[in-house]
């Protein structure tokens, strides 16, 4: 059916329907862009449908051509747009400076219509915000100090980014925030620390021993302090017959290589940063040391060093350092090894340095360890007299070993002197006395011993025969053949110095070499933030 006014077939709905919907949007989008209130501009001159008259609802059925007109105009736009090459214009740039702007138009491109740059402008001024709700990339720095074609002699110019500062890649992709010259400040000395990167690596430390391999990968924590990522340990008595040939066996070098082939395994498995590996006493000591490492190399692909065994004490003492107390003023520190037995005497005076290695007066390396001392007196079955002829045989070695008399002060109990003894043979001690069903790494490291409780452990085992050292699970059948050989080594040593107390440590050479690594490479250094505005930035840039 026709409409009697217009001539034209009315919609479904009604003959007003359109012209009202059509009217509604067109004003709602108008209200848009004048910042007024949608609901008001579309429904305040809008009479009800039942009170228009015949040419008010004419006038409504109409009221929808404007708007077509402008979306076909705008269409038209694009498509000359596209035909010309144009970019739309409302893409926005983040020009020099930091300043948003249209890109250029092209010669001879048709300008876009008036409700395109409105739309361009109302992107533009979002806040501040770029097209992905990002803040845009504009720094006070940029400007307040323009950039210089060419720096003074001996200085650099100030960086502007976090990667010109030598940031971590996490900084490098963050922007300069825009608000204050305190974020590119904070970067700036995020940088100018150049071992914060190494804050979060992972350090490895493998030690071949004479009787074990061990190897520890870890993470710098708290200063002075790190965290186990993956250890390994395994007894392979590489120095197993190495007294009475002066010889690596060939089994005892296939056990070493065994384990070693699973701490290459380890160590290709993670992202270590940097690693030491390190050999000492049974390579050190055999005529076929350096082809055996060769070997290594050729199976496992490892490269280990031998260290002399100066280095393994300094070692062994950085790995203890922090079991040191602060009013300690002399130690006695000990390791006693497979082959050899290291021996440092420190004392500390007023200025206390960070690395205890630095308070070394004496030291010496008795080439003795529980080991050896086994193979020549015997291990399985040890009586009275043959535990009083070993302690016999390293005192005399120690006797050779000339060091002043440590001097003791008036302090209650000797507090300001104690031992502490880094090696199978304490640790078993210690869990023993703790009668530990099982050994417990956190429950023994840094115990403290009495000199009674020590020689009342040292008499206990004693009085064990093999079976009932076997039995035990803080000893086992892999040390009880060994475990008295180091109470005698350590019997010795506690007659040399005697001393009120010992603290054990479960820590050696692998922590040392990891204590070093990480203290060399400034992964605890602390650095005080600094914030100061752009202005100073610059001059803080070429001090750096």
């Amino acid at each position: 059916m026709m409409d009697p006014d217009s001539g034209e077939k009315p919609p479904e709905g009604g003959a007003s329907a359109v012209g009202r919907g059509q009217g509604k949007a067109s004003r709602r989008r108008k209200a848009k862009r004048h910042g007024k209130n949608r609901n008001a501009a579309s429904t305040s001159h809008i009479a009800p449908a039942d009170m228009a008259g015949p040419a008010e609802r004419l006038d409504s059925s109409k009221a929808g051509g404007p708007a077509r007109k402008r979306k076909r105009r705008r269409a038209k736009s694009r498509q000359a747009e596209g035909r010309s090459g144009m970019v739309a214009p409302s893409a926005v740039s983040v020009a020099e400076g930091g300043q948003a702007t249209q890109p250029a138009q092209p010669a001879g491109a048709r300008p876009a219509d008036e409700a395109g740059r409105a739309r361009s402008r109302r992107k533009k001024n979002r806040g501040g915000r770029g097209l992905q709700g990002r803040p845009l990339a504009q720094s006070k720095l940029a400007q307040s100090k323009p950039a210089q074609s060419k720096p003074a002699q001996g200085k650099f110019p100030a960086p502007t980014t976090a990667k010109a500062l030598g940031a971590p890649p996490a900084a490098a992709n963050r922007p300069l925030r825009s608000r204050s010259g305190e974020d590119a400040a904070a970067i700036f000395d995020a940088g100018s620390d150049r071992h914060a990167q190494h804050r979060d690596d992972l350090y490895a430390a493998l030690d071949l021993g004479t009787n074990n391999c061990r190897l520890l990968i870890a993470q710098p924590a708290r200063p002075g302090q790190f965290r186990v990522v993956d250890a390994f340990s395994r007894i392979v008595r590489l120095g197993e017959g190495l007294g009475a040939s002066g010889r690596l066996s060939p089994d005892a070098m296939d056990r070493a290589v065994e384990a070693l082939r699973v701490c290459a395994s380890k160590l290709a498995n993670r992202p270590v940063r940097r690693m030491r590996l390190i050999a000492t006493e049974a390579c050190r000591a055999a005529e076929n040391g350096e082809e055996f490492l060769a070997r290594v190399t050729a199976e496992t692909g490892l490269q280990l060093e031998i260290i002399d065994r100066e280095t393994e004490a300094r070692l062994a003492v950085s790995g203890c350092s922090s079991l040191v107390g602060r009013e300690a003023r002399s130690v006695v520190l000990f390791d006693i090894g497979g082959g050899s037995s290291e021996i440092a005497v420190i004392r500390i005076g007023e200025n206390r340095s960070s690395r205890l290695a630095n308070h070394i007066t004496h030291w010496t390396s008795l080439p003795v360890g529980v080991v050896t001392l086994s193979e020549r007196h015997g291990g399985r079955d040890v009586t009275p007299d043959v535990f009083a002829a070993m302690v016999d045989e390293v005192e005399g070695m120690l006797a050779k070993f000339h060091c002043p008399p440590i001097g003791f002060s008036d302090a209650p109990d000797g507090e300001d002197f104690h031992l502490i003894g880094t090696s199978g043979t304490v640790t078993t001690l210690a869990g023993v006395h703790l009668d530990l069903p099982r050994y417990d790494r956190r429950k023994v490291d840094g115990v403290w011993l009495s000199d009674e409780e020590v020689t009342a452990m040292q008499a206990k085992l004693l009085s064990w025969d093999f079976d009932d050292r076997a039995a035990n699970a803080c000893i086992g059948p892999d040390r009880a053949d060994l475990v008295l050989a180091g109470c005698a080594i350590l019997e010795a040593i506690r007659r040399r110095w005697p001393s009120s107390r010992m603290r054990v440590a479960d820590r050696g050479l692998r922590e040392g070499l990891l204590t070093d690594m990480m203290a060399d490479d400034g992964v605890w250094r602390r650095v005080r933030p600094r914030r100061f505005g752009p202005a100073q930035l610059e001059e803080a840039g070429s001090r750096r």
